[in-house]
């Protein structure tokens, strides 16, 4: 399977929003403290096109929406990387890797350090951001609206 990776644009919020409502069932996290209570998960276009911003959706070669990320800013030093989700159809396929790869070349221009939080049951997830250089971490930047997510990994960049 082929994907074209591009940054979000209007006509894929809704697409980009059911994504991660269906990867939140799948693990259980269809409850507030998670992004499922995130009053802008409908908006993203408007959210990612602010600078500092950033959200790039995955298609697939019919051009359904199988997956995205983004970076936002939490400082003027540290981003994070928001809302990483794939369908499962879209997994193992190296698409996470090269999203991860626009992501942190992107933060890198703006940031210092990326940090991110997930949940403990997420554990594929875990080890992916291990791979990639994330460190878990006790210490949040700022408090966010997520304070179901257990799980808190940081990036120097």
């Amino acid at each position: 399977m082929t994907y074209t990776i591009r940054l979000i644009e209007p006509k894929d919020n809704a697409a980009v929003e059911g994504v991660i409502r269906s990867c939140l069932i799948e693990f259980g996290a269809n409850h507030e403290g998670t992004a499922w209570a995130d009053p802008d998960l409908g908006r993203f276009s408007e959210i990612y096109s602010t600078p500092g911003n950033r959200y790039w959706v995955a298609e697939d070669e019919s051009g359904s929406i199988v997956g995205g990320t983004g970076i936002g800013r939490l400082t003027d030093t540290v981003c994070e990387l928001q809302k990483m989700y794939c369908l499962p159809e879209a997994r193992g396929t190296g698409l996470a890797n090269q999203l991860m790869a626009l992501a942190l070349d992107y933060a890198r221009d703006h940031y210092k350090q990326c940090y991110l939080e997930t949940l403990d049951n997420m554990t594929a997830a875990q080890r992916f951001y291990e791979k990639h250089g994330f460190t878990r971490t006790d210490i949040a930047p700022i408090q966010t609206a997520h304070f179901a997510c257990q799980v808190k990994y940081i990036r120097e960049l």
